[in-house]
């Protein structure tokens, strides 16, 4: 099941994707699909019906890996009440 990840390229706007599996640390290269902008519209500077990209592992400056539905259950989410 693909994982829903956040990703931070050095010089450009955070992009939201899909990822098959978690990246290897040998690998260079990541390769993820559905790729959209936070906001839901597309990513300028990918083509019209454009499935998966791969970018090297020099353009990423971190990725954020989204809990799915079923682990939602069993994170703790902090919050304060007022």
């Amino acid at each position: 099941m693909p994982k829903t990840v956040i990703l931070h390229l050095s010089g450009e706007d955070p992009i939201v994707a899909e990822m098959d599996h978690d990246p290897d640390p040998s690998d260079n290269f990541i390769r993820v699909s559905n790729l959209r902008r936070r906001d839901g519209k597309d990513v300028a500077y990918v083509a019209s019906g454009v499935q998966t990209v791969i970018y090297p592992w020099h353009r990423v400056t971190f990725l954020e890996v989204m809990v799915s539905q079923e682990e939602r259950g069993q994170v703790i989410d902090f919050f304060r009440d007022s």
